[in-house]
């Protein structure tokens, strides 16, 4: 059976609708918590995916908040054995800095529901099954580009949404995996932050309650179409 590790930064921020994709594909998932998990095992970075997950914090805290070090020696670690990675808002910030990319403040919040606008490779990419399904954003920094990447899709916030480096690796500032069925965890484990960027919870759960499903439906495929392109590059390595 193949592996998938997660790393995990709030018990709320789990893989979501992508876990039973993985399931289905043959994946035992194993959630890893950062802050308090050994992150410098090597199987770690030898499992068949790598998945580092979103959270609080920034990706240049390693000060206030030592794992990061060791999350940003996994992920370097992870990119060189050339294996599937994903990152997922804080864990895509992650990758675009192992990889040399500036990760910044917006200087504004980008919480809520909203489409991605796609660039002509993000079209020719996994991310063109999402249609116009709106997707959750939840986030206050971004990432740039890394070198050699390719640069898949902004919102009118924030430029960049996504990336691809190879088959192998997606990064993803948006919260694709997050489960609309369960927003209300999201609602209240960050209540403190919404209320600080004025936004009223009832309208991110009406808007919750209106993508049950198109949005888990079209999140399933993304995650499929880049696994059958991920899996298949690690079969040829």
């Amino acid at each position: 059976m193949k592996t998938a590790i997660a790393i995990r930064h709030l018990a709320f921020e789990d893989l979501g609708t992508f876990e039973s994709v993985l399931v289905d594909r043959g994946y035992a998932v194993h959630y890893l918590d950062a802050a308090l998990d050994e992150l410098s095992d090597s199987g770690i970075a030898d499992a068949d995916l790598l998945v580092v997950l979103g959270g609080p914090i920034g990706a240049f805290d390693e000060a206030l908040y030592p794992f990061v070090k060791d999350e940003l020696a996994l992920i370097q670690q992870r990119l060189d054995t050339g294996r599937p990675l994903l990152g997922i808002c804080l864990g895509a910030q992650l990758i675009a800095r192992a990889l040399g990319a500036g990760v910044a403040s917006m200087g504004v919040k980008e919480i809520g529901f909203a489409p991605l606008m796609l660039t002509p490779e993000g079209e020719a990419s996994p991310l063109a099954q999402l249609g116009s399904v709106p997707v959750l954003h939840w986030h206050g920094d971004r990432f740039e580009i890394p070198a050699n990447a390719v640069r898949l899709a902004g919102t009118q916030i924030c430029t960049n949404q996504a990336f691809m480096l190879g088959t192998q690796v997606l990064a993803l500032q948006c919260h694709l995996e997050a489960n609309p069925e369960q927003i209300e965890r999201w609602l209240l484990g960050h209540a403190c932050e919404l209320a600080q960027a004025g936004i009223d919870p009832r309208s991110l759960r009406s808007d919750a309650h209106a993508r049950l499903s198109d949005l888990p439906q079209a999140a399933a495929a993304v995650l499929q179409c880049w696994l059958d392109l991920a899996e298949s590059a690690a079969t040829q390595t």
